[in-house]
């Protein structure tokens, strides 16, 4: 019994260790051809221990991928047989890690100096409600495989308000997006700026700082560069959530390979995470849908296919553009605004796309956070503040256009 006991403690050691990248580096690369496009297309499909945090999708943008110590040698000889140059943004994964909180935490009360697990992620949410009853209600979204609640909250000043929907950390890596989240919601409420309580008491919000709550836990406690949701699989676990849904299903941009970053899943809504956030996004039926991803600094509008445009895409445009400059104005960071297939890639079975196309939601943007690739998915928590700052910027422009649009009485 003894031995039992001893194994069984080894083994839930080793099932908690947190996953380390000691010596992987982050390269950049940049098909310049159609072969060198296919080259790298290919490794991503082969999802063979390399991990692609940009998808390889069109000419002459750059693709970042990871690769461990004990591929380096394959991905150069790779690389020389392509003729592709790559470039070192990262050299060692894990000291970014390890720099990316700050070296010593004080966690009296949740902030925005850290990144915050789930559960302080929740209990924030919680603490909202106590504290600002008659503004705050606690909303479910939906739930996970693993039966955590997809929580949100309604923030309202007054009843009859044009609504927004916010989803955030779709993406369980993403930690920039949660923070966002949780930073404007702290300003809807206690801000005294003059376009901050514009945009709070005219609009009814219902913020989801985290719409893959399993895979955000799991990206705390054991792997920091997990993506996917933690849907068991045959070969890999995990599903690609914002490839799931039921718009142009995995017909671009998105993989049949369970073990693909992008893996699209058995079928649209094959997870219950965007079915039963699909079913409370048609019940509030909002005005406003923004989704928040990191990174390369985009401000995008739907869609992720080749085949239509949005039916208000020049007027999306527009708008994106105006953001996009009130954005730069604080800290001079520069954002690209386009369709998510212009801006970034090819990319189907989106949230936002869906949004549009199935419950036409008006106004619907999605931003890629800072940064450009130095950081990647691993931002600095003293960048918390400044990102969050410049992108309430640029969404205070959005709400003032789109307030300038409705009937009076929505408004």
């Amino acid at each position: 019994m003894a031995m039992k006991g001893l194994l069984w403690l080894l083994l839930a050691t080793i099932a908690s260790a947190k996953l380390r990248y000691d010596g992987h580096k982050v390269f950049r690369v940049v098909p310049e051809d159609e072969h060198q496009l296919q080259a790298l297309r290919d490794l991503e499909e082969q999802s063979q221990g390399l991990n692609f945090w940009t998808s390889a999708r069109s000419l002459n943008r750059p693709v970042d991928v990871m690769v461990p110590p004990h591929l380096l040698r394959d991905f150069y000889e790779t690389a020389r047989r392509n003729q592709l140059t790559t470039e070192i943004f990262i050299d060692d994964v894990q000291k970014t890690i390890d720099s990316e909180r700050p070296a010593h935490k004080v966690k009296e009360a949740y902030g925005w100096t850290d990144y915050y697990d789930l559960n302080e992620t929740y209990g924030y949410l919680q603490s909202l409600v106590e504290e600002h009853p008659q503004h705050v209600a606690l909303y479910v979204g939906g739930r996970s495989y693993e039966g955590r609640e997809i929580l949100g909250v309604k923030l309202s000043y007054k009843e009859g308000n044009p609504k927004i929907f916010v989803e955030s950390g779709i993406h369980a890596r993403e930690w920039i997006c949660p923070a966002l989240s949780t930073w404007i919601l702290n300003q809807l409420l206690t801000s005294t700026d003059s376009d901050v309580r514009f945009i709070a008491e005219n609009f009814d919000w219902y913020v989801f700082p985290s719409t893959n709550p399993d895979g955000y836990q799991y990206s705390h406690t054991t792997d920091r560069m997990w993506r996917k949701t933690r849907t068991p699989g045959t070969s890999c676990d995990g599903v690609d959530p914002n490839r799931n849904w039921d718009d142009h299903w995995n017909e671009g941009g998105a993989s049949s390979n369970e073990c693909s970053e992008i893996y699209a899943g058995t079928g649209p809504f094959s997870t219950v995470e965007t079915a039963s956030l699909a079913d409370t996004i048609t019940e509030l039926n909002p005005t406003v849908y923004f989704s928040f991803h990191s990174y390369s600094q985009l401000l995008m509008v739907p869609f992720g296919h080749r085949y239509e445009m949005a039916n208000n895409y020049y007027k999306l445009l527009e708008i994106g553009n105006i953001a996009a400059v009130s954005l730069s104005k604080r800290f001079g960071t520069q954002y690209v605004v386009g369709s998510i297939i212009e801006a970034i890639y090819e990319a189907t079975g989106g949230s936002m796309d869906w949004a549009k196309s199935k419950l036409n939601v008006t106004y619907t943007f999605e931003w890629e956070l800072r940064d450009k690739g130095n950081y990647g998915f691993l931002l600095p928590a003293d960048q918390i503040v400044p990102t969050s700052e410049e992108t309430l910027d640029s969404i205070i422009t959005i709400l003032r256009r789109v307030s300038l649009a409705l009937p009076k009485n929505e408004s």
